[in-house]
């Protein structure tokens, strides 16, 4: 099992004219250093629940036995959350489970329930989604630690309506809720009418919660090996703790990545994985580096990265363009899986036709990595930097890893940009405008502030 990282295309010295210099690089160790104290002290103020999750046996146990006991009762289940408490779900479903699974057959499912990811409260997919399930067969389940998202709580609310009024059910048998362990509108609830709870760890954000039951109820209520995901979340913790740079994955990759924007302007971060399996990791990613990293800094001066979602080859015929040719303000790292969980061999066909005889023998992931391979080199050609990240196969141990090198990778950027990656004051105020605009209780102060930026606006054509 291996996750590796390759950054020789990160460097100005493997001729990559965009890269990072040999005077920048040569200061990696006391930026390593830096980065390093920053993460152990936090990791010691009880401030990063993440890193201590693989080794949470009790929580472990927690999920394993809530999705036994959902065996064979639902045919669906739903995530009802936002942000942090949905992409994770997405990026497990459509990297464990086969393209598709959805629209499997139950017994080419194995009996696994399908989960669908309710990550919006616009009524025309909540609507169409409630309408397509049966009810009787279908278990909810209501993410938030806060217990107090608009948009979860909204989406509750209608569910909880279509359950006991429509559909005559009992709330309580279709709902679980997973939310922060004592405190709290949802845990109030659960406690109150009987609910499910799964908890989410305190000391972990939304954004970093994806190996928590956050992510990994749904996915083991899917049949995924959430033990497996955890041992390899595990194995990339001990890695991403190491004193050298360059054993240490996530800290080498981050120093790259804040080098080449504070040094060379490339401050738009692309993500791009060669594997479809792989394709919602991007998403999930953008949360990950935004949210924690864009922040104003010591200095009052807003900073930070911005995050592009790509996926390969399909947007080498969209974004590879401006990447290739627009300004060089962005790196790109791709995601390259070794051994793909099925494989198809291109026949031959039309051996008249050059466009297409010389890729008959193939296989199709040949082709697809070829096409990786190429167009990192042309990256390179032109000045571009880029790095990979090589995953031997798609499967819970890797993907584990993944997510954890990515998370780890946050904190020790935000160390090198000066931030604190665990907040996000930036979305508060829209928040309390919401609640303002829809009638909350004591946001009166909130309303009138709303409504004298509301008064700027001037006719539009």
């Amino acid at each position: 099992m291996t996750l590796s990282l390759d950054c020789s295309f990160m460097l100005a010295a493997n001729g990559v004219a965009g890269g990072v210099s040999d005077a920048d690089w040569a200061g990696a160790p006391a930026l390593a250093a830096r980065a390093r104290a920053a993460f152990e002290g936090r990791v010691a103020s009880g401030a990063l629940g993440f890193v201590k999750i693989p080794a949470d046996t009790a929580r472990l146990r927690q999920v394993q036995e809530a999705a036994a006991s959902a065996r064979g009762r639902f045919d669906d289940v739903v995530v009802l959350g936002i942000g942090g408490s949905s992409l994770g779900a997405i990026a497990l479903r459509s990297s464990l489970r086969p393209w598709g699974w959805n629209l499997l057959s139950a017994d080419r499912r194995d009996g696994w329930p399908r989960l669908h990811v309710l990550d919006t409260p616009d009524p025309g997919p909540v609507t169409a989604l409630l309408d397509l399930v049966d009810l009787r067969r279908t278990l909810f389940l209501v993410v938030s630690k806060s217990g107090g998202t608009a948009e979860t709580m909204a989406q509750y609310l209608v569910v909880c309506d279509r359950l006991q009024h429509v559909h005559g059910e009992s709330a309580r048998d279709h709902l679980w809720f997973v939310t922060d362990p004592a405190a709290g509108p949802l845990r109030a609830i659960a406690t109150r009418d009987g609910i499910r709870a799964l908890d989410v760890p305190s000391d972990v954000g939304g954004r970093f919660s994806v190996l928590t039951p956050v992510g990994t109820v749904g996915a083991a209520l899917m049949g995924v090996d959430v033990a497996q995901l955890l041992a390899g979340a595990g194995d990339m913790v001990a890695r991403c703790r190491l004193d050298d740079h360059a054993r240490n994955p996530a800290l080498t990759w981050a120093m790259l990545q804040w080098l080449a924007h504070v040094r060379q302007g490339q401050g738009i971060h692309v993500l791009m994985p060669y594997a479809d399996a792989l394709r919602d990791l991007s998403p999930w990613f953008v949360q990950l580096w935004a949210e924690s990293l864009g922040k104003v800094g010591p200095d009052g001066r807003g900073i930070g990265p911005t995050p592009i979602p790509a996926v390969g080859p399909t947007d080498q015929h969209a974004q590879v363009q401006l990447f290739m040719e627009g300004p060089v303000d962005k790196t790109v790292t791709f995601l390259a899986v070794g051994q793909p969980a099925a494989e198809v061999v291109i026949p031959p066909g039309h051996p008249d036709v050059a466009e297409a005889a010389y890729l008959a023998g193939h296989s199709l992931h040949a082709l697809v990595d070829a096409e990786r391979r190429a167009t990192a080199a042309a990256l390179a050609a032109r000045g571009r930097p880029s790095a990979t990240m090589h995953v031997e196969t798609v499967d819970a141990w890797h993907v584990g890893g993944l997510f954890m090198w990515l998370q780890c990778a946050t904190i020790y950027a935000a160390a090198l940009y000066d931030v604190n990656p665990l907040d996000q004051p930036g979305v508060e105020l829209g928040k309390r405008y919401t609640g303002a605009l829809l009638g909350r209780a004591g946001m009166d102060a909130e309303r009138a502030e709303f409504e004298g930026v509301e008064a700027r606006r001037r006719g539009v054509a």
